[in-house]
């Protein structure tokens, strides 16, 4: 797709507190996230596999819905949560830390962010990598498949300038994996809803625990496509690897979430993304003046 991304990132910053008329386009349905996540990016169980065999899962997260009484449900510390067959559904994406950002030619402030982007150049940090997300690879096409108002647009629509270049889709949709063909290979089912209790209470106040996050990505990468079956030996196995995850991604999260101000506050000397992401291992992004010569991608030898 042809996008105009310099200075935007639209798609990957929670940028509402910057907006007139907030969006609020996840919340719309039968369904409402129990997280305050802004363009929740969902990844699939070979993606999540992925990121916890590379060192990774530390920078997961799940979501549930809450549901009205009339939807297929199960109701877990006073909520009633969508269900597959009894089980908890969920997604597991990106966590999204307040970082110092200033996109869209604002001042900068804290806003959440995804944990891979640069908050300087606003470039993606696994940009063209085996680990960049499917669901990231296609923005916007698939929005556009299914008649969805991209990012692009409500950017421009409050900011003004053009992002969106072009608006005819790429035409490969076999990556969105709706209905049926989505469970057990982007929405998983958790096997027991009496384990949540006390997790959906936290989740809801966005105090997960890292306990509680690993217990989610350890069922994803243990699901099977097409099914709700659980592999119990390979979720064992992705949770304590969860668990054990001590990336330069995790730790950057932990020091901006000490650091940050409230959502959308100006960041008045805040620390640098050089001491705070590249010091720890982060593969640096080449800025916008290199993005002619190819994709806007980060210095990881694995987008090479």
């Amino acid at each position: 797709m042809n996008v105009n991304c310099e200075g935007c990132a639209g798609c990957c910053i929670d940028w509402r507190p910057l907006a007139d008329s907030p969006s609020d386009h996840e919340r719309r349905g039968p369904g409402k996230p129990l997280d305050g996540a802004y363009n929740f990016v969902p990844l699939t169980r070979d993606e999540v596999a992925r990121f916890v065999e590379r060192g990774l899962g530390d920078v997961l997260t799940p979501r549930v819905w809450r549901v009205e009484e009339d939807a297929p449900g199960v109701v877990v510390d006073g909520v009633r949560l969508a269900a597959l067959d009894g089980r908890p559904a969920f997604f597991v994406g990106l966590r999204k830390p307040p970082k110092p950002v200033a996109p869209f030619e604002t001042e900068t402030r804290w806003l959440r962010t995804c944990a891979f982007l640069d908050p300087e150049t606003l470039q993606c940090r696994i940009h063209g990598s085996k680990r960049y997300p499917t669901e990231c690879a296609t923005y916007p096409s698939h929005h556009l498949d299914l008649g969805v108002e991209t990012e692009c647009e409500r950017v421009e629509a409050e900011h003004g300038g053009e992002r969106l270049l072009e608006d005819t889709p790429e035409g490969d949709s076999d990556g969105l994996l709706l209905g049926p063909q989505a469970v057990g290979a982007k929405l998983f089912g958790y096997p027991d809803p009496d384990d949540l209790a006390g997790v959906v209470d936290r989740m809801r106040r966005g105090t997960l625990t890292d306990t509680d996050r690993a217990a989610f990505v350890g069922v994803a990468a243990g699901s099977h496509p097409g099914s709700l079956a659980v592999n119990d030996e390979r979720a064992a196995t992705a949770t304590a690897a969860v668990l054990d995850a001590d990336s330069w991604a995790g730790q950057a999260i932990d020091t901006w979430t000490e650091a940050a101000g409230d959502d959308g506050e100006l960041a008045a000397d805040p620390p640098l993304a050089a001491t705070v992401e590249v010091a720890r291992g982060a593969p640096e992004t080449p800025g916008w003046d290199a993005v002619g010569d190819g994709p806007a991608a980060g210095s990881d030898p694995e987008n090479r």
